[in-house]
């Protein structure tokens, strides 16, 4: 990011990711198959408060944040627009669906893995804006450099384990397609960034002061 157009780019980048990658979340939801840990906790909550799904995984986004920033891990504009828009996003598709519930299992898993695909382009997409990634993804990278000596991999397992348990106790859907959530969407993942040639390692994510900085600067030099 060198100049004011490119971070605005940015952010319609990280927008129209999020659309997709919200999209994705939707399929995974109508699969009806049983929801991934951190979904199963918003709609637990919306069970049991005025909170529709989409407000719901707002809030907990929120939640996340302010222990990320607690952490003090990197927080960018993509971080931000993450928290406040995805769970809207994922909520008003699943209100506009036009199709009738899912009930066959085998059809469920098709459209959770579809799901998988459209989150994993999505998730491509707003990273390439270089504006940091989700509250979530900081949190587990905030976690692993706490636990060392721990597998980043079993950290995300006890992570998601937590937030499932909560999720369930709180009578968030859990089935097959909690088990295929949780060690397939990375498989999934995978494989698209394969074909596509992405590699989220090489991202160079600025935060918010940097990008701030930047966009000020534009500014001074234009005076």
């Amino acid at each position: 990011m060198k100049n004011r157009k490119e971070i605005i780019i940015g952010w319609m980048k990280i927008i129209a990711g999020l659309i997709v990658f919200a999209l994705g979340v939707h399929f995974t939801i109508y699969a009806n198959i049983g929801l991934a840990p951190w979904d199963c906790l918003g709609m637990g909550i919306s069970y049991h408060t005025p909170l529709n799904y989409g407000l719901s995984m707002t809030i907990i986004a929120v939640g996340v944040l302010i222990i990320d920033l607690i952490l003090k891990e990197r927080i960018g504009y993509g971080t931000l627009i993450d928290t406040f828009f995805t769970g809207n996003f994922v909520y008003a598709f699943n209100r506009l669906n036009p199709f009738p519930e899912n009930h066959n299992t085998l059809t469920g898993i098709i459209i959770m893995l579809v799901g998988f695909v459209f989150m994993a382009i999505g998730m491509a997409i707003y990273m390439s804006a270089e504006q940091c990634c989700g509250p979530r993804d900081s949190l587990l990278v905030g976690f692993g450099k706490r636990l060392p000596h721990i597998p980043i991999g079993f950290v995300e397992i006890l992570l998601w384990a937590i937030v499932l348990l909560i999720g369930w106790l709180l009578g968030g859907p859990v089935g097959i397609g909690t088990l295929i959530s949780t060690f397939g969407a990375g498989i999934v993942m995978q494989l698209v960034y394969s074909v596509i040639h992405f590699e989220p390692r090489k991202m160079k994510h600025k935060s918010v002061a940097e990008t701030t900085r930047l966009l000020l600067k534009k500014e001074m030099s234009v005076e």
